[in-house]
């Protein structure tokens, strides 16, 4: 079937360049006619024009889709075709300003490796930063089509970033399969239920850590509403560290040892950075969402008619019940802003 669909999509391909083909050919013809009537040789000149525009168009698709040549990764790091690998690497990343020598040589394996120690670094910086902006998208936008797209486009702008950071110039189809690689490496592309509590135990222990606890007192009634918060953000939030250290390891690989520990090695970093993410971003959204609440609960007690005296009893109790709920959250978000 894959092999049907494949011959299947070739021969659409070329039968509509043929077409595409013919009718160029045949609008360039009708031109050049109609210019030879009004200009001496102007069928001529324009047949050029158009050939040479053409010829370009093809050369610059022919650079825009070409790929760059990628020698062999080398076995290990003792194998002899390490430091012609690492020369290859040096040409064509770009120098960190903060290399203590900028203008070495850029083919030695050392200052290659303190090149991507310090790319490593900005990658890790730029990955936190994004991660944290889908915790945030992941909480107030879980389970909708703009939180969906929003933080696919956020993850994809992630990964073209650390792509940038280590190759001076882009290829296109070169970034594409990064952006497969880090796909296919990711949890639930190619399912399988015994990666799946490996990837779960960093998001539940973020959710439940101390600073959740400290914030939600047992017994609270959005405890639950909280929780499905810190839940989807904190998802979000992984995954999106997940591709970054995912993207930054396949970037930076030099051996086929590197490649095989992508997955493990970049696990583990991106439950350590869950943890801080989450660490920063849940007390600013307790403080939000409770001071939301509260002030809406104010508003919907505004709302409760005074006592008059042709009310019964019971209104009565409503009223001042009402009455003294209100000054008890006034009191409340008081003593917060105070302790602020």
């Amino acid at each position: 079937m894959k092999r049907k669909a494949t011959a299947l999509l070739y021969a659409f391909t070329a039968a509509a360049i043929l077409l595409v083909g013919v009718f160029t050919l045949n609008q360039i013809t009708a031109a050049a006619g109609l210019f030879d009537t009004i200009i001496p040789y102007g069928g001529l000149a324009f047949i050029a024009l158009s050939t040479t525009v053409i010829v370009w168009l093809a050369w610059t698709a022919v650079r825009f889709l070409s790929t760059p040549r990628h020698p062999a990764l080398p076995g290990d790091a003792g194998a002899k075709d390490l430091a012609s690998y690492a020369a290859w690497m040096g040409s064509r990343m770009p120098v960190h300003p903060m290399h203590p020598d900028r203008n070495g040589k850029q083919s030695d394996l050392r200052w290659v490796r303190a090149n991507l120690k310090l790319l490593e670094a900005e990658a890790l910086t730029a990955t936190k930063e994004v991660a944290t902006k889908n915790f945030f998208v992941g909480a107030f936008a879980q389970g909708t089509a703009y939180g969906t797209s929003t933080s696919f486009f956020n993850m994809i702008r992630l990964v073209w970033r650390i792509y940038c950071m280590h190759h001076r110039r882009q290829n296109f189809r070169e970034f594409i399969a990064l952006t497969r690689g880090v796909y296919e490496l990711l949890p639930l592309s190619d399912f399988q239920k015994e990666e799946i509590p490996a990837h779960i135990k960093p998001i539940i222990q973020s959710s439940f850590s101390n600073t959740l606890s400290s914030l939600l007192p047992a017994g609270n009634l959005l405890t639950p509403f909280f929780l499905n918060l810190f839940l989807a953000g904190s998802t979000n939030a992984y995954l999106t560290c997940l591709a970054g250290m995912i993207t930054t390891r396949r970037c930076q690989m030099t051996t086929e040892e590197d490649r095989r520990e992508i997955v493990q090695q970049s696990m583990f970093e991106a439950a350590f950075m869950l943890k801080e993410i989450v660490r920063e971003c849940n007390p600013v959204l307790s403080v939000t969402i409770s001071t939301a609440v509260k002030k809406a609960g104010i508003e919907s007690l505004d709302t409760v008619t005074p006592p008059t005296a042709g009310s019964g009893i019971a209104q009565d109790l409503f009223s001042h019940l009402a009455n003294s709920v209100k000054h008890i959250i006034r009191e409340n978000i008081s003593v917060e802003k105070g302790g602020e």
